[in-house]
């Protein structure tokens, strides 16, 4: 694979492996970018934790350390620097402005929770509500007029067992918006490996219809899943042939702050 964006840290977490490791494994996999992408902190209230994500005061050391990198690799790959973001209304200008003055790449949205995740529900678990697919695709849709993200990871992350008619009248909803606003979706190669519920053949065949732009993503979290990548990869390829996406191999970072 030619350029991954999707990379997670330590810091997140549920994560392992050192970033200097991630880059070797690239070089040895061929691959001529490669993206940091963490797990954003965000300014919570001081009663809330999240669990999952580095903390504000880690963003100091999560930058330096990826600049560390870009230099020290120079001339063999790119180093972009991201952050994987959910859109919390309540939140996301503080997120802004906590953010500014450092030099962030890119955002990939990835809306793992409804609302402002706090007491709200988690998108990657089952449910047949309506409202809360359709919750989803608005925060989504939300998030990407914003003109802060580059792509949208594991699109496809929440799912729907009620009615298919319904899953694919929002869904689709989803990939014209992302269309509209020149945003990929991620075919997510963790899921592919892992056998998750995503990528889902349902979506993806309405991304082909659409005409949506695909990008793939390791989202990556160990680096012993570098082994089983290739296989993975070719599992992508059948995919995107099947549904007919138009896959992008690389992709124009939009700055976010």
């Amino acid at each position: 694979m030619l350029a991954n964006y999707h990379a997670h840290t330590w810091r997140c977490g549920h994560a392992t492996g050192t970033e200097e490791a991630y880059i070797q494994l690239a070089l040895q996999n061929g691959c001529k970018i490669f993206g940091f992408s963490d797990h954003t902190p965000y300014p919570f209230p001081n009663s809330y934790r999240s669990t999952y994500r580095m903390s504000l005061e880690q963003i100091d050391n999560y930058v330096e350390t990826v600049l560390n990198l870009r230099k020290a690799f120079a001339g063999q790959i790119e180093i972009p620097l991201g952050l994987e973001v959910e859109y919390y209304p309540n939140y996301f200008p503080k997120l802004l402005d906590a953010l500014r003055g450092y030099p962030i790449d890119y955002f990939l949205l990835g809306q793992h929770f409804l609302g402002n995740e706090i007491d709200n529900w988690y998108c990657g678990r089952q449910t047949d509500d309506v409202q809360k697919l359709r919750q989803y695709c608005n925060q989504c849709i939300e998030a990407m007029e914003t003109g802060r993200f580059t792509y949208l990871a594991h699109p496809d992350l929440i799912p729907f067992t009620g009615d298919l008619q319904i899953y694919q009248k929002e869904m689709r909803r989803l990939c014209l918006a992302a269309q509209e606003n020149n945003i990929p979706l991620e075919l997510n190669l963790l899921g592919l490996g892992t056998h998750r519920h995503y990528p889902n053949p349902n979506f993806w065949k309405i991304a082909g219809e659409v005409g949506a732009q695909a990008i793939w993503g390791y989202d990556a979290h160990d680096t012993e899943s570098f082994t089983t990548y290739p296989v993975i990869e070719g599992q992508a390829q059948a995919l995107t042939q099947r549904y007919g996406l138009r896959r992008l191999e690389t992709i124009l970072l939009r700055k976010p702050v």
